[in-house]
């Protein structure tokens, strides 16, 4: 990303605090704006009002649960191509297998390495931008 561009953003749905504050901080270290909200009602407003370059999604958060903000976020057409990436305890093969059903695009079990986040929201976001060129 070029100085003239904007900077990426990125969205953390997650319910626990540090958690949140953990992957703020090593996304932001690397330059990326992060907006949080720690229920899937006010997480899946949060997108369709600022439209970032992806989002984090707790599975087990309060008010609507992940798998049912990703299907929101996907199902609509304004949100639909935003990644999303699961970042959950769940962590069997059933859990990811939900994740993919409901529409996520990546998947982390926690714990998961910051730097480990930061590679999937890099990578996340290069593959929506070599889509959007190829269109």
């Amino acid at each position: 990303m070029s100085a003239a561009q904007t900077r990426a953003t990125v969205v953390i749905i997650e319910d626990n605090l540090d958690n949140r504050m953990i992957y703020r901080t090593i996304l932001e270290h690397y330059g990326y704006e992060v907006l949080e909200a720690g229920d899937g009602q006010s997480g899946v407003q949060l997108v369709r009002d600022t439209l970032p370059d992806v989002v984090l999604m707790d599975i087990s958060i309060p008010i609507i649960d992940g798998h049912q903000a990703t299907r929101m976020l996907k199902a609509d057409p304004v949100t639909a191509s935003i990644p999303v990436m699961a970042l959950t305890a769940h962590a069997m093969a059933e859990d990811r297998q939900r994740a993919a059903e409901a529409g996520c695009d990546a998947y982390l079990a926690k714990p998961a390495e910051p730097k480990q986040v930061l590679a999937e929201v890099q990578r996340l976001i290069a593959e929506r931008e070599a889509r959007t060129a190829a269109i």
